[in-house]
């Protein structure tokens, strides 16, 4: 079990953590108790980790039918991550991979502090990839999209 206190936009949440027993760890919030399930069963005590892993090398034979198909202008998952500026929940996304967006255009739309915020495309491009579905919550600095 482990106990913690977090401050999150000036409100005091304290959370206890319990061991998990396979993917379902019971959680207490200020008294409220949550079965949250977990994606992946974990060790009782160990943090959560990112995992990067490297994008397996495709076969010779596969990466000469590569060659000789046409590649597309912007490759997804390319492109320079429009970031959140605060953290929030997304309400909206306006836009989807392969649209061509200008700088300025909303592309969506983020929930914080109860009011709606605009998140616009910083610049011109097509977006690549789309980080995030309705419904997330999302932190300051998290990639929403990628624009090529």
């Amino acid at each position: 079990m482990k106990q913690y206190k977090y401050k999150i936009n000036g409100n005091t949440y304290e959370v206890t953590v319990n061991d998990p027993e396979g993917n379902i760890a019971n959680v207490e919030v200020n008294g409220s108790v949550y079965n949250v399930e977990l994606e992946e069963a974990v060790a009782p005590v160990a943090p959560p980790k990112a995992v990067v892993s490297p994008k397996p090398a495709a076969p010779k034979a596969e990466a000469k039918q590569e060659e000789t198909q046409a590649k597309p202008a912007a490759p997804a998952g390319a492109g320079k991550g429009v970031k959140s500026p605060l953290p929030g929940v997304i309400i909206d996304i306006k836009v989807k991979e392969g649209d061509t967006v200008k700088r300025g255009q909303t592309i969506i739309i983020l929930e914080a502090m109860k009011m709606e915020n605009n998140i616009n495309a910083d610049r011109d491009g097509v977006i690549t990839a789309i980080k995030v579905s309705k419904g997330d919550s999302v932190l300051e600095g998290t990639d929403l999209v990628l624009i090529a």
